[in-house]
């Protein structure tokens, strides 16, 4: 396409020069897709930082490190913090002596996942070639004292060998590093650090530029069953993780961090003991306890849910003298919260994070297949985990709701499965699990699973609110269709009875025809859809398909950016700006809108930006400079609207609202929105803060649509919707660049509609 060229030189002048400085974490990456599953393997890695209130700037992430330059170096020197994942070919990142001494020269702080790149014949951090991949590894703490291991157990498994395995050093010689962990009964290191100015091993030659740390974690890659660095950690492998993070970034802790047990486990005992690992500044602890959320998170030194003051560094509730002095209820999910405390300080008290345990239920948890599932195979064998105490399981099974809900009298048995025998496809089974703890049976709820052969995968997924008014269906075939009967409505009732000569009957689909588009539908209500699936070859087709809904919302989307890809819809067929697409007397073309935007993104398989999202997967980047030569001195992108998307006035829409984010490192520039309609010049509304393209959170903007109105937009016939960054029309003035992000484009109705 004739856009790359143009966009990726665009892309990365501005990245280069605005965006890596402003990031707290710089992560380097590969990106690489081995399991094939539409995203880097090292997402959630990301995903986890981001969770935890970190930056993390990603302009190394698509290979960008592989050569370095002036620009990079400063850059990667300007960072709090370097982390290079496992999802990389570290043949790339070390092609001759200058390039290895370009990184270990590197000031800034760095986290080496990647152990393949620490050995001999890469960076010479260790003095080995030997790597070992273990999994379901425990850790042997050496340096017991580290900050990296407050509230980390020793022995603890860190990684989850079902993710895959971890690749370790074979030795736990560092040289002039320091082996803080190694892996449990191995010759292996699995955490070490180097400071500043030491050489890494006697006659390495390579020294470090800052401090370094090596922390074995994501998977050895086995394609396409495992990818390059996916996430494995445990609960308890995450939280020495971030410990590892925090120390690197070198910050104080003010807060307690460090819960033990890990925030989110299940604790099978009706009593416990709760420890933490101190703040930096503490002098005591107020600990707050209680079985909600919110009351714990907004309790005071006034609230009943206050257990005290102490300056020890663990509770114990469950036990008489404690709180719950008859014991932890099973079932239920406990909230805590440490606040540090030290008089001296102004600062004080730091209010904590809200931790949660919870006790296992008595009724029998986590099914497998889990409840709802699809496409379970025909001989499946039901497992699950037994309630707090069981000591007998009866199991229940049938193919109607009903009949397994009120049964009574099954046999007793010890095991934790049941195998149901052959099944029939694309059938709904029922099941249920009734727990005997010598005291009382407590009876199960049911679960649900469909067999191979029926339709699944529906989008919208089902159950899911706040659905687009206009909104294509879309299902997976099943494994022996031959074509699909469609069933739509608003009675659940009347789906699940209907035929095809009831007025639920929307008529056949062909195989490879997996959707349905059923108009415009009303706001802020309930539809069902059925999928049957068909092949006259078989004496049990048609077979009816479970009935899915979904909830239309209180707003009409004028786009939310999920849609685009690859293929005939990319995002600037629809959003034009400055770039254009396309090849002159070829259809699609567009020549470009004169201005300094650039919207999209090459590097991601939508073209689309997949990471930095407000909802759903994806949202529209945009790259503005409004002092480039040749181009107007104002960015715009614009969309023309479909048909059925240009009456502003339908349903009592009252707003236009939108998502948007920005970076501290973006100039600051008039932010606005333009609309036109088919008669005359557009109706511009520029955004209050002069400075709204330097917000770095997700930020709504929400425009009166009298706004529009006021400047003389007929709202019947709303013809084109334009975002920019600048003065619209300004062709002489230069101004400044960035990247901005933008998702949900809507129009709502007032909040006080009936039925919200």
């Amino acid at each position: 396409m004739c856009r790359n060229l143009l966009y990726f030189v665009f892309v990365l002048v501005f990245c280069l020069a605005s965006s890596m400085p402003a990031a707290n974490i710089i992560f380097i990456s590969g990106a690489y897709d081995d399991n094939a599953d539409g995203e880097p393997d090292d997402q959630s890695w990301i995903d986890l930082l981001e969770a935890n209130g970190y930056t993390v700037d990603e302009s190394f992430r698509n290979q960008e490190a592989r050569t370095l330059d002036d620009d990079k170096i400063a850059a990667l020197n300007a960072a709090d913090l370097i982390i290079f994942s496992r999802n990389s070919d570290s043949g790339n990142y070390a092609s001759d002596a200058t390039e290895i001494t370009q990184w270990s020269s590197i000031t800034a702080p760095m986290i080496l996942k990647s152990v393949h790149t620490a050995r001999s014949s890469r960076w010479l951090w260790v003095n080995t070639d030997t790597l070992p991949n273990y999994s379901d590894s425990a850790i042997d703490i050496l340096e017991t004292g580290h900050p990296i291991f407050a509230g980390i157990p020793n022995g603890a498994q860190i990684t989850d060998g079902a993710v895959g395995p971890s690749t370790f050093v074979g030795i736990t010689d560092m040289g002039n590093g320091t082996v803080l962990a190694q892996v449990e009964g191995q010759d292996a290191t699995w955490i070490a650090e180097w400071e500043t100015g030491v050489e890494f091993y006697p006659g390495s030659g390579q020294f470090a530029g800052g401090p370094r740390l090596i922390f074995c974690g994501g998977t050895q890659e086995a394609i396409p069953d495992i990818g390059r660095g996916e996430y494995n950690l445990t609960p308890v492998g995450e939280e020495l993780f971030l410990n590892a993070v925090r120390y690197m970034l070198g910050g104080p802790r003010e807060e307690a961090y460090g819960p033990s047990p890990a925030d989110g486990v299940l604790v099978a005992d009706t009593w416990i003991n709760l420890s933490w690992a101190p703040g930096d500044f503490a002098a005591s602890h107020n600990i707050y306890l209680g079985d909600n959320f919110d009351d714990v998170n907004d309790a005071t030194q006034d609230s009943e849910l206050f257990r005290g003051n102490q300056d020890t560094l663990f509770y114990v509730a469950g036990f008489p003298g404690y709180a719950y002095p008859d014991g932890l209820v099973p079932g239920t999910t406990y909230y805590w919260r440490i606040d540090e405390v030290n008089d001296v300080e102004p600062n004080s008290p730091w209010k904590g994070d809200v931790w949660s345990f919870a006790i296992p239920p008595k009724t029998a948890y986590a099914p497998i297949p889990a409840d709802g599932s699809e496409n379970a195979a025909l001989n499946v064998t039901l497992n699950w985990t037994a309630g707090f105490g069981a000591k007998l399981h009866y199991v229940y099974f049938g193919e109607d709701f009903d009949e397994v809900n009120n049964a009574t009298g099954g046999l007793p048995q010890g095991i934790a499965t049941y195998t149901p025998g052959t099944l029939k496809l694309a059938k709904t089974y029922y099941w249920r699990v009734d727990e005997f703890d010598a005291a009382a049976t407590h009876q199960g709820e049911v679960w649900s699973f469909t067999t191979l052969g029926a339709a699944s995968g529906p989008n919208p997924a089902n159950g899911v609110v706040d659905v687009n008014p206009v909104q294509t269906l879309t299902w997976n075939a099943g494994a022996v269709a031959a074509s699909h009967e469609v069933y739509f409505g608003t009675d659940a009732d009347a789906l699940k009875n209907a035929t095809k000569s009831s007025p639920e009957y929307k008529g056949p689909k062909a195989l490879g025809e997996e959707s349905y588009d059923p108009g415009t539908l009303m706001l802020n209500t309930a539809y069902f859809w059925r999928i049957d699936e068909v092949n006259g070859t078989d004496t049990d087709s048609p077979w009816p398909g479970n009935i899915w809904s979904f909830t239309t919302g209180n707003f009409f989307a004028i786009d939310n950016f999920e849609d685009y890809n690859s293929g005939d819809n990319q995002i600037w067929y629809s959003w034009h700006d400055g770039l254009g697409y396309g090849v002159p007397g070829i259809d699609p073309y567009f020549a470009g809108n004169g201005t300094g935007a650039a919207v999209g993104d090459e590097t991601t398989a939508s073209f689309t930006e997949e990471t930095i999202v407000y909802n759903g997967l994806q949202s529209m980047p945009v790259v503005y400079d409004n002092n480039k030569q040749g181009y107007s001195k104002y960015s715009e992108v614009d969309l023309t609207l479909r048909s059925d998307r240009r009456n502003w006035t339908a349903e009592g829409f009252v707003e236009l609202s939108l998502w948007f984010r920005g970076d501290p490192a973006n100039a600051a520039e008039p932010l606005y929105v333009a609309i036109a309609d088919t008669t005359g010049a557009p109706a511009v509304v520029v955004h209050d803060d002069p400075a709204a393209t330097t917000i770095n959170t997700w930020t709504q903007w929400i425009i009166p649509l009298q706004a529009f109105a006021d400047q003389g937009i007929n709202l019947t016939n709303v013809d084109k919707i334009a975002i920019g960054l600048g003065t619209q029309g300004n062709i002489t003035t230069p101004g400044g660049s960035g990247k901005m992000y933008f998702d949900d484009i809507r129009l709502n109705r007032p909040v006080n509609v009936a039925g919200e």
